[in-house]
């Protein structure tokens, strides 16, 4: 008599919309490397990437960068889809594995789309809150300008927050995290940062970012600067934002104390 066998986990059981980003982002990049001429590639840059020269800068009137004033708006988003190299493209990818792939199982694909532009606008208006009006050069005319999809990535690590290391939560069995573990309700905000994992995963995380904004900025001959400020506003509003787009909230007590709503 033959015993049953268990089917076996995937290591990575990565949801079709986490998927489907990383496809997108892969094949914008590859037509950037392999398709267009550097001058073509450069007007891509300047019409999709995040400038903040664009505002309230002496270099040229308002509207009058490459994509006028729909840039001014959509850049906001559009940078996130842009990155410097295959290199600059892994190390978000590896991230947004895990972190995009825990958020996408609770919040569906919609609200993870959703969510992946509300949190690259955030980093782009924090970095340029840092950056307004200054005219960054390199090598004496080149404009430096922001690109990449970290700042999703950051929301997307401190949305996880709100709900992965809850008692109960995805990472409490990780090895066999069930549905259910993804539905459980979040705690409020405060709750969840009194939990030591919480606070040890935050406190590293800005520490690490710190140490990235000022290597950046003292070691010489840096190939680019990290834009720390864009992975801040991302995580700022991943962690606030979060109850916005989850659609699991823990059921209201009726006001006589009894039956609680559905």
């Amino acid at each position: 008599m033959r015993t049953p066998v268990k089917p076996s986990e995937p290591i990575f059981n990565v949801p079709a919309v986490v998927v489907a980003t990383i496809a997108v982002l892969a094949l914008i990049h590859g037509i950037r490397s392999f398709v267009l001429s550097p001058a073509e590639d450069l007007e891509v840059l300047l019409r999709f990437a995040f400038i903040p020269a664009r505002f309230g800068s002496s270099l040229a009137p308002p509207g009058e960068f490459p994509g006028g004033y729909g840039a001014d708006v959509w850049s906001f988003v559009t940078y996130a889809l842009l990155h410097n190299d295959w290199l600059h493209f892994g190390v978000n990818t590896v991230w947004l594995l895990p972190f995009g792939a825990a958020v996408a199982r609770r919040i569906g694909a919609l609200r993870f789309v959703l969510l992946f532009m509300v949190t690259a606008a955030a980093g782009a208006a924090f970095h340029l809150a840092t950056h307004l009006g200054q005219v960054k050069v390199v090598n004496g005319n080149d404009l430096v300008i922001m690109l990449g999809a970290s700042g999703s990535v950051s929301g997307f690590m401190a949305a996880a927050l709100r709900f992965a290391f809850q008692p109960g939560g995805p990472l409490e069995n990780w090895r066999r995290a069930s549905d259910e573990s993804y539905r459980l309700p979040a705690v409020p905000l405060m709750t969840a940062l009194r939990n030591p994992r919480v606070i040890i995963f935050a406190v590293m995380w800005f520490a690490l970012n710190f140490l990235f904004g000022i290597g950046g900025a003292i070691v010489p001959g840096a190939p680019q600067e990290i834009a720390w400020q864009t992975h801040v506003g991302g995580f700022l509003a991943g962690l606030l934002l979060f109850p916005l787009f989850d659609p699991f909230h823990a059921p209201q007590q009726a006001d006589d104390g009894g039956a609680q709503a559905p």
